[in-house]
């Protein structure tokens, strides 16, 4: 379904921290090449797709060092610098790669600390936005790696913090470490997983931001804008982020924005996978 007027604003709004954005945002991770890595091959695209995002009033924008690595965030700021007043980029930093499809994991607090100044150069700011832990490592300690970043904030360098992959127990042990205004975790009509920390951002007013959130199963017969209108209406703080390299899909994905499934087509995609809460 196509609307005569495709805008990111129709999903109406979502606060994070004192930042206020548009509750359909844009993931840059599949502007770079095939398994998240190296360059896309077509750079020109990429670059449109970016920019036109933000014609489609598009102001929440998510990626992290680890994509490419370094290539989307390079991207974004070839794309869009200097940005426009009203945009937010959030990245991440704690993952490593060591190649197509790879992902490893080091949140040593020195290494964190160097992921961030890098990002900081690549985006061309003097702060991150919105900062978030990529993953949890085991290896190191949660409270070094949720205090660097409580650090990094004082210093001026973050103006909010994020959270990605966590469960219940580590959201509530970094909330007593520094302020976390997101969260960032796998959920979608098929995968609900995450459902108890979805429901503890909602009662403590944290920004939810699920991630791969076309993973609805038969995707073609539901239709990637019926399963992002499901997630708009799930819950108020949702800000899904689908991405893609591709023109068509974008403002197929931004249209979902101002699309209301009735009452019955609502129950009809939560009974997919054993039902979640109403709307």
């Amino acid at each position: 379904m196509m609307h005569a007027k495709i805008t990111a604003s129709a999903a109406g709004s979502v606060r994070i921290g004192d930042l206020t954005v548009h509750r359909m945002g844009f993931g840059a991770m599949r502007i770079c090449g095939q398994g998240v890595w190296g360059p896309p091959k077509d750079r020109p695209n990429a670059l449109a797709v970016l920019e036109r995002a933000l014609e489609l009033d598009v102001d929440f924008i998510d990626t992290a060092d680890s994509y490419g690595p370094n290539v989307s965030e390079e991207l974004i700021a070839q794309a869009l610098y200097p940005y426009p007043k009203q945009l937010v980029i959030a990245t991440k930093g704690g993952m490593t790669r060591s190649g197509p499809g790879e992902w490893g994991r080091d949140c040593r607090p020195e290494r964190l600390r160097a992921c961030l100044e890098a990002s900081l150069k690549r985006l061309r700011l003097d702060r991150i936005d919105v900062y978030q832990l990529h993953t949890v490592d085991p290896k190191v300690p949660w409270s070094n790696q949720v205090g660097v970043l409580a650090d990094m904030q004082r210093e001026g360098k973050i103006r909010h913090v994020g959270l990605c992959n966590v469960d219940l127990e580590h959201l509530e042990q970094a909330r007593a470490v520094v302020d976390i205004v997101c969260v960032q975790n796998r959920y979608n009509i098929n995968d609900r997983q995450s459902e108890p920390v979805l429901e503890y951002c909602e009662h403590h007013r944290l920004a939810f931001i699920p991630w791969f959130p076309l993973n609805a199963g038969d995707i073609e017969r539901i239709g990637a804008q019926a399963a992002l209108a499901w997630l708009l209406q799930r819950s108020p703080i949702m800000l899904p982020i689908p991405g893609t390299q591709s023109l068509r899909h974008l403002e197929e994905n931004v249209a979902a924005a101002a699309l209301r499934l009735s009452a019955q087509e609502y129950a009809a995609l939560d009974n997919l996978a054993g039902g979640g809460k109403p709307a």
